[in-house]
Parts: C-alpha cells; sequence; structure tokens
C-alpha cells in the first residue's frame, strides 16, 4: 500500500490511535482503561480504572513502536490521533483526566502524554520522519472544553510535533458528530475558525485544518490568508482523488466537490472499500485503471440527461466512442433538477454543471427536448443504447392517493408553495426526510409517517437527527396509511386507528422505474443496456456506480 502511494512522490501518512475508555465492544470485558476512574461515557456495564505510571510508560513505547514498524514498511510519516475522544484526548480533557500526578492538573500535564508519544517516535524513527497529531480544537458540546482550551493545548504541542492538525468535537459526547464530520447542513469550512485561533499562538509547528473543505477557491483563501498551513481533506479525496491535480493544471471546472452525502463512511466500508455517490471509479479502482480500449469504436446512443445517463455519456465517450445524448425535456440533470432551490442540496447542482461542462469538453453530442423512440433509433442506426430513462413517482394502492390534495416529492421540492398549511410526508426515507426539513426551515408545519419501525429506518435518520429536533419535526415510524381524505389520512398502527388531520399530503413513498419505456428501445440495436433508476430506484451512488 505504501508503495502504491509514494512510488510516484507522495508521503504517505499512517494513522496511529489507542481507543482507551472508549472501548467497550470485546464480550466480557467490563474494564476498560482510562486517564481516571469513573464511569464509561456510554456503557453502564463497564467501569473505567485510571492508568497506571508503567501502563502510560508502556503505551509510550508501543506507540513509537508502531511508527518504527510503519516507517520500515515505506510510509513517509505518522499522524498521532489526540482528538475526538481517543485515549491521548482523554488525557487533555479536564473533565475525563482528574488525575493529581504528573499526568494530570495543568495543561502541560495533561498534555505530556501526548508530547511524549511524540518525542519517542521522534528519537526512535528520526527528526526528518515527520509526526503530525490531531486535536480538538474545541470539543464544541455543553461541559466540554472550549478553544480556550484547545490553544493551551496546542501551545503544549508546539515544536514537538511537525503539523498540528486541528479538528473539533468529540464522537462520543452527543450532537457533535456534525463538528467532527460536517453534513449537508453545514457550511463549508465551519471548522477552520479554530485552526486559525491556535495559528496565532503556534511558533514552531505548522498547522493544518480539515472539516467538510471542498471549494478550490476557499482551501486557496485559507493558506492565502494565513488561517493554517495546510489544508487536509478525506471525503474530497475519495470523491475526486486528482483534485490537486486539477488545480494545479487549471482544470478546476473538471473537479468533482464532495455532496458530504456520507455515502463514503456510512456503509461500513463494503469489502474494505471505499464508495463514493458520484465517482464511479471509487472503490473499484483496479477495475478502472484496467479498462481495456475497445477493439472496434461504436456508436452510442443514451436515452435520458439525468444523473446516470450523463455519466454513461462520459464514461463511453471517454473510452473513445461516439456518444449521443438525448434528454426528451429541456435541461440536463433528471429528477434531481427539482432540488435546485434547496439551499443544503446546492453541492447537486455544482455536480451537475460539472457533468455538463464534461459532456461538452469530451464532444459528446446533446439533445435537449429530444425523446428516444423507436423512430429515432431507426434514423441514427446506434450500435448500442443506454437506456437511463430513470423513474417516476411509486402510486401504492391507498385510496385517496389520486386526489387534488396530494402532491410528490419531486412536485413539492420543485415548488414549495404546493405545500399547503399543515402537510403530512409518507415516507421517512431519504426524500421525505430532507423535504421535511427543507419545508420546515420555509416555516411550513410538517410531520412524517412512516411504515416501517424506528430499528429498520435508524440507517436513514440518523444523519438528520439533529435537524429533526432543530426544527421539531414529529416523525412516526410503524404507521400506516390506509386513506387519504380531504383534510387528513386515516392510519393505523397495530390495532390503533386514528384520524391525522392535514391539508396536504406530500407521497414520499420510492419511484418506479421506467421499464415499459425501456423495453420499447430494447431490440433497436444489438447491444442494449439498461441503468441507473430505470433499471431499478435506488440512490445516487447506486445510480452512478
Amino acid at each position: 500500500l505504501a508503495n502504491a502511494h509514494t512510488r510516484n512522490g507522495a508521503v504517505d501518512p499512517i494513522e496511529l490511535q489507542k481507543t482507551g475508555r472508549i472501548k467497550s465492544d470485546e464480550p466480557g470485558r467490563m474494564m476498560v482503561l482510562s486517564p481516571s476512574d469513573g464511569p464509561h461515557p456510554y456503557d453502564s456495564r463497564v467501569k473505567c480504572r485510571a492508568m497506571t505510571e508503567e501502563e502510560i510508560l508502556h503505551v509510550i513505547d508501543t506507540y513509537a513502536s508502531a511508527a518504527e514498524y510503519a516507517k520500515g514498511r515505506g510510509f513517509g510519516m505518522v499522524m498521532v490521533h489526540a482528538g475526538h475522544g481517543w485515549l491521548l484526548h482523554q488525557f487533555h480533557c479536564p473533565k475525563s483526566n482528574r488525575r493529581t500526578d504528573r499526568w494530570g492538573g495543568s495543561p502541560e500535564n495533561r498534555c505530556r502524554f501526548t508530547v511524549a508519544v511524540i518525542d519517542e517516535i521522534h528519537r526512535r524513527c528520526g527528526r526528518d520522519f515527520p509526526v503530525e497529531v490531531r486535536i480538538s480544537g474545541s470539543e464544541a458540546f455543553e461541559g466540554g472544553y472550549g478553544i480556550e482550551e484547545g490553544v493551551e493545548i496546542a501551545k503544549q504541542l508546539d515544536g514537538h510535533a511537525d503539523i498540528i492538525h486541528v479538528s473539533c468535537g468529540n464522537l462520543f459526547s452527543p450532537g457533535t458528530d456534525f463538528h467532527t464530520h460536517p453534513g449537508i447542513f453545514q457550511e463549508e469550512a465551519m471548522n477552520v475558525k479554530y485552526a486559525a485561533e491556535i495559528k496565532k499562538h503556534v511558533k514552531h509547528s505548522y498547522v493544518a485544518t480539515i472539516g467538510a473543505l471542498t471549494s478550490l477557491d476557499v482551501l486557496e483563501d485559507i493558506v492565502a490568508s494565513g488561517k493554517a498551513d495546510i489544508v487536509e481533506m478525506a471525503r474530497g479525496l475519495i470523491c475526486d482523488p486528482d483534485l490537486p491535480i486539477k488545480a494545479k493544471s487549471g482544470r478546476e471546472k473538471e473537479a468533482r466537490k464532495c455532496l458530504r452525502c456520507f455515502k463514503c463512511v456510512g456503509q461500513d466500508y463494503q469489502d474494505g472499500r471505499l464508495f463514493c455517490a458520484i465517482n464511479p471509479a471509487s472503490g473499484k479502482e483496479r477495475e478502472a485503471a484496467r479498462v481495456p480500449q475497445p477493439l472496434s469504436l461504436r456508436k452510442v446512443l443514451v436515452a435520458g440527461g439525468g444523473i446516470a445517463g450523463m455519466q454513461a455519456a462520459i464514461t463511453a465517450r471517454g473510452i473513445g466512442h461516439e456518444v449521443i445524448l438525448c434528454e426528451k425535456g429541456s435541461a440536463l440533470g433528471g429528477v434531481l433538477l427539482c432540488e435546485k432551490d434547496v439551499p443544503f442540496k446546492q453541492r447537486i447542482g455544482d455536480y451537475i454543471e460539472r457533468q455538463k461542462y464534461m459532456l461538452e469538453k469530451l464532444g459528446v453530442e446533446v439533445r435537449l427536448n429530444t425523446e428516444v423512440t423507436p423512430a429515432l433509433c431507426a434514423e441514427l442506426k446506434p450500435d448500442a443504447i443506454v437506456a437511463a430513462l430513470g423513474a417516476s413517482t411509486a402510486k401504492p394502492p391507498i385510496p385517496g392517493i389520486e386526489g387534488d390534495n396530494v402532491k410528490t416529492a419531486v412536485e413539492v421540492f420543485s415548488d414549495a408553495s404546493l405545500a399547503k398549511g399543515k402537510s403530512l410526508i409518507l415516507g421517512a426515507g431519504t426524500t421525505g426526510l430532507e423535504l421535511a426539513i427543507y419545508l420546515a426551515s420555509l416555516g411550513k408545519e410538517v410531520r412524517i409517517l412512516e411504515m416501517r419501525s424506528a430499528s429498520e429506518a435508524a440507517g436513514t435518520a440518523g444523519t438528520y437527527a439533529s435537524q429533526l429536533q432543530k426544527y421539531d419535526i414529529k416523525v412516526e415510524y410503524g404507521v400506516r396509511a390506509d386513506a387519504i381524505l380531504d383534510n387528513a389520512v386515516k392510519a393505523s398502527a397495530r390495532d390503533d386507528e386514528r384520524l391525522i388531520p392535514c391539508d396536504t399530503v406530500i407521497n414520499a413513498l420510492g419511484m418506479k422505474p421506467r421499464w415499459d419505456e425501456a423495453d420499447a428501445l430494447r431490440f433497436c440495436a444489438a447491444e442494449f443496456y439498461q441503468i441507473g433508476d430505470c433499471r431499478k430506484a435506488r440512490n445516487l451512488m447506486a445510480t452512478t456506480s
């Protein structure tokens, strides 16, 4: 791995961390090491025991041994994680470190452990082997420390660490995850202020910043204005590993910008790989690198100018095929165009503009207001047809679903004024939750019904929990809509039936692939491919890949 990263000149770092008191998932383990004795932060069955002097010294030695091992395998530096609630952070924090010996009390004592780790790595690996240390500039929750304490921590590490990497938050305190991993609802560069303040007090170490950094202009400004010496990104480089190269070579319009959708880190690292919703090569880099050049170039007709259709056209043209992309509407972007005016979805618009630019740059022939029909296929005579016709809103057999007071999520995203009075959204998937948050942000009264249980839907709702709480949006799980009336929805949960008053009902119950339209084109060329929502309506990542 290190060789693959470094043979073209990159310096490859590896992260070193120890969990400390947050570790409790080992069967039968009822005692974990910690700076001080006390209860476990989130598991009442587990007790925390203060580390002895010998244990602290042993951990210092193991950090250095790990760094030596990494250096011997070709890694160019290490990043010691001393933030976000891990063991070294626990020693930094006055709340978790109540020791009265040389490892606790003053900022100097609380940071002594981290300083000793850094110094020992340098002693054994050499001063030319850089050590970066990540800290939380602020814990960003009530009862946690603020930037003043973050500055004191950084001052203790100054001159010991080569880079002081300033992040924010404590993953093991409720409500701070959007600081450590800013999502779609947070502004760009929200954590830079912590690095900028710390940089005023650090004299001998470089200062790095991180946290949802995607815009090249913002990255440039951070360094040029002196807010930080180094900008770092993780999700942004999963999205586009060539982002720095594109920036340096004046190809900014080709860069993909992270959507902050959490598909990369929210799907449990399938098979040990990271996938990005808008990078079709992510998680499949080896396969993508081995795509052979075609023996003969084809004429490819792509039917549909949504997300899947645009990416298919870019991929096919990139290989060398002649590509014609037809979209029956007046604009490219497909169903996601309905979200163009939603503030927290503007990155989708940026992505669509990027794809349009790539179509033009690669020379794809784009025909708008053009529906692909068998007659058009007979005229164009393509060698291959790619059906990317998308999906339409599914309409389950609920009495009243065709009523005038029922709107689709697509319609309401396009025109929020259609949500009149009290709105009731059917479906607590991604679409329903995001629509509810959007409407609530406009001051509209909204609630959600979801037929699944809370545990079945938890993977979806977790990302939006803070916003649902902020706007006091009620989500009722395990409740089925049985009928839609003029001013209410008849709902049931087990044996309980009731009427829920509402003025507008919004259907967010999923999408139905346009199989019939695809079937009409299936035998109009020697090769036929059905992709994206047209094949199976899922999500943006499935559509892209």
